[in-house]
């Protein structure tokens, strides 16, 4: 148990930003929605899930939908509290603890601002180890748990409760609602057990994220970026898998997702050589020439030449310069029902999933027969 000073809300923020895989919201707006919370309210705790009684009800507040529209239409704060004192009236009884969904620039955040609003310490787990698109995309789901009952919230003071079994139709149900909303929604849902997140969760995320974030502030005090890099790859145990210069963006909005691709011409050791990202919120599959090199539920991350802080999808621009990586995902995704739920098949790519290291790893001896 610790509290959490702005220091780390940043680091966490920064961290998550790279771990969402492209996704989860712009960093920039939840890291300040969370500072301005704990400044207002008070500092929030930040608890080890060994810290959370079995029993404890615990809940996810987030937000949901297009991530490019929470450039210009960012919650106000009130749709959590709104969200979470709804949910509690249809439990009947009190949230002890709240927790992200996943690893993302906005949804780590807003657990922070939940925690500071309602004094409810977060806990340091969620569902994902990463940013996905839909809601049943979690490992909480994976091990059969529900994500209802949703309460979703607008800035406008609507409310809307979603009570289904069926995690699909909890998505289907939420995705539509969210676009009658604007595109952007917030709210409260994935309702569990302290002990049921413990086992079923992605345990230490939020410290993981504060790790990367403070390598990355240090990033300065490195001889060179390169050596910065090699220590956030290790962190992380990713792949460097190019580096490259946006050269052409393709995306549109549609159903209450983004839609993307990218396209890269090679810089530096990679002149000469080019690669397409293809992303729906979060980045699904990365490929240099024809070779695919990472896919869902891996995780397909961009960060910047310079400074490696992590570049979302919605900050995209022709001639951003970036080192694109690789990044393992939690083992609850490479489990077959995992796969079945996050792998490219699902977002309707042709390709079995492979891991980033067997796929990086055979990209590059085959380099090396090519040069011999």
């Amino acid at each position: 148990m610790r509290k959490l000073d702005i220091p780390a809300i940043q680091h966490i923020a920064t961290g998550a930003a790279l771990m969402g895989a492209g996704g989860g919201g712009n960093p920039f707006i939840g890291k300040l929605m969370a500072i301005s919370a704990v400044r207002q309210f008070g500092p929030v705790t930040l608890l080890d899930p060994s810290e959370v009684p079995d029993d404890a009800v615990v809940s996810s507040p987030s937000g949901i939908g297009a991530p490019a529209v929470t450039l210009e239409k960012f919650p106000n704060g009130s749709e959590f509290k709104l969200a979470m004192k709804k949910l509690e009236d249809l439990l009947g009884k009190p949230i002890t603890a709240v927790f992200p969904i996943e690893a993302g620039g906005i949804n780590s955040m807003m657990p922070l601002v939940v925690g500071a609003q309602m004094h409810l310490p977060v806990v340091d787990a969620d569902g994902m180890g990463r940013a996905f698109p839909e809601l049943q995309m979690s490992t909480l789901v994976l091990a059969g748990h529900k994500i209802c009952p949703i309460v979703m919230a607008d800035e406008k003071g609507n409310s809307v409760i979603i009570n289904t079994d069926d995690p699909h139709d909890a998505e289907k149900f939420a995705r539509a609602i969210t676009v009658q909303m604007g595109a952007t929604a917030q709210s409260a849902s994935d309702t569990t057990t302290g002990k049921a997140l413990r086992e079923d969760g992605v345990t230490g995320i939020m410290t993981l994220c504060e790790k990367i974030g403070t390598l990355l502030s240090a990033v300065g005090q490195y001889p060179t970026v390169a050596d910065a890099l090699q220590d956030l790859l290790q962190v992380t145990h990713g792949y460097h898998m190019m580096t490259a210069k946006i050269t052409d963006i393709r995306h549109v909005t549609k159903g209450g997702f983004n839609f993307g691709t990218v396209i890269f011409n090679g810089l530096d050791e990679d002149q000469g050589h080019t690669g397409q990202l293809e992303f729906q919120n979060e980045n699904i599959v990365f490929k240099r020439e024809d070779t695919v090199l990472a896919t869902a539920p891996d995780i397909i991350a961009l960060v910047d030449t310079e400074t490696l802080m992590p570049v979302t999808n919605e900050m995209l621009h022709y001639g951003k310069r970036v080192f694109v990586l690789g990044i393992p995902c939690n083992p609850k995704w490479r489990t077959p029902a995992g796969i079945k739920s996050v792998g490219p098949r699902y977002f309707k790519y042709d390709l079995d999933y492979e891991p980033v290291e067997d796929r990086v790893k055979a990209f590059r001896s085959q380099t090396v027969e090519v040069a011999k």
